[in-house]
């Protein structure tokens, strides 16, 4: 292991550059990593690559302590996520399975499967009372109890696409937000029995494929939202409202410093203690900045204040970074995983990996197939049923459920004209 220290200060005045703490060597040959997950309470980094294997080592040491294999598909999420249960790592994958690890013996220790049929984009864990497990697949959200590995709902009706995302929002555990490659935002309330009529509460149109979400502020009251197309906005789920839309995203952070253009965003990460909203953006050569996000009154992306440069020699086709306490890694195609200290916890971060390849392709010739058929269609009027009893409004392509069953087929008419359009 290669050992290089750097200054890890941050200063909000100006950008600060982070060299390599330490370099982990790797045997991973020709596989990528696709996503990095940290545990502070065990010092454990979990790697998942695209063997379909999942990893284990030391992030102060670089010690390789096993692996999990397990896996018929891509693994498309890892997460120390599951309650009261520090030692255990859940994956889902595009077998259609998801899938927790005991990380001191490396064995399996339980198996929810979605179908044959499904793969396993996302999941989440939550609830009022914490048992639930959210997964997000082909146009389903199935919900276990995770304790006992039972499934008690499937939601078919609200996404016409991959679910890229399900994440229960922090502070109110009932409350789920998903998003899809149908552009479609969805918060639910997942109390009681659960199903799509009575529990989506309301639904904000991105109008283009959705990568990543996200909560911020100090009530989590605002929602962040990147998409595959490299466009980012900022929403307010509660009212069901987008406040800034950054569609030039990748110029806007560009025009910011004068290294190379920024192809792509990892992540957003927010700080609480600060308040302040920061959005990741990489170039081709693996170097990171840390662009601050102004979303009121008016949305700018600012000047980066801390630039990660020097971990990879060269940018594949798997890239994501991470960071503990005091430290952020970066793990990418050229075998080796390259902490670099200075930042606080961001949580994980993962993009270009072959699932997001694909999302990122689809939502391409989706968005230029939508553009030509909107040219030649107009509006569908949203209507209600004769049996419908309620309220319904649309404004700037978000509505608010106020009762009903069908609200799914009349509010979200026009995104689903736009989403029904799939790409080879």
């Amino acid at each position: 292991m290669e050992m290089e220290i750097g200054d890890g200060s941050l200063s909000h005045s100006s950008s600060k550059r982070l060299g390599i703490k330490n370099t982990i060597q790797t045997n991973f040959g020709d596989d990528y990593v696709f996503q990095i997950a940290s545990s502070q309470e065990i010092s454990t980094l979990a790697v998942s690559l695209s063997a379909n294997t999942i990893k284990f080592y030391s992030p102060a040491t670089g010690q390789y302590f096993g692996e999990c294999k397990g896996h018929s598909g891509t693994i498309n999420e890892i997460s120390f996520s599951i309650p009261s249960s520090a030692h255990v790592l859940s994956s889902c994958s595009s077998d259609g399975t998801v899938r927790a690890w005991d990380t001191r013996t490396f064995k399996q220790v339980s198996t929810l499967r979605a179908g044959s049929s499904q793969e396993v984009f996302s999941f989440s864990f939550g609830g009022s009372s914490g048992n639930l497990l959210a997964a997000g697949c082909n146009a389903q959200i199935l919900f276990w109890d995770w304790r006992n590995g039972k499934q008690v709902a499937c939601l078919e009706e609200s996404h016409t696409d991959a679910v890229t995302q399900v994440r229960f929002i922090p502070d109110q555990q009932n409350k789920l937000i998903s998003s899809s490659e149908d552009g479609l935002l969805c918060l639910f309330d997942t109390d009681g029995q659960i199903d799509d009529d009575n529990n989506l509460e309301s639904v904000m149109n991105v109008e283009t494929s959705i990568a990543k979400v996200g909560f911020f502020g100090q009530l989590n009251q605002k929602l962040w939202c990147l998409t595959h197309i490299e466009t980012l906005s900022i929403w307010d789920w509660k009212e069901g409202k987008r406040e800034v839309n950054f569609e030039e995203a990748r110029s806007s952070a560009s025009d910011r410093w004068n290294l190379d253009h920024v192809n792509y965003f990892v992540d957003c990460h927010y700080s609480k203690v600060d308040d302040r909203l920061w959005v990741i953006g990489g170039t081709g050569s693996g170097t990171l900045g840390y662009f601050p996000i102004s979303h009121e009154p008016l949305g700018v992306i600012g000047s980066p204040e801390a630039i990660l440069e020097g971990g990879h020699a060269g940018m594949k086709q798997g890239f994501c970074s991470f960071s503990l306490a005091q430290q952020a890694a970066v793990g990418g195609a050229d075998d080796r995983m390259a902490p670099a200290h200075g930042l606080s916890s961001m949580g994980l971060h993962v993009t270009d990996s072959v699932v997001g390849a694909r999302h990122r392709r689809r939502a391409v010739i989706k968005k230029k197939k939508s553009a030509d058929f909107m040219l030649n269609t107009e509006p569908k009027k949203i209507e209600e049923d004769d049996d419908e009893k309620g309220e319904r409004k649309v404004n700037g392509g978000w509505g608010e459920r106020k009762g009903g069953g069908s609200f799914i087929k009349t509010m979200v008419a026009r995104g689903k004209e736009r989403t029904k359009m799939t790409a080879p």
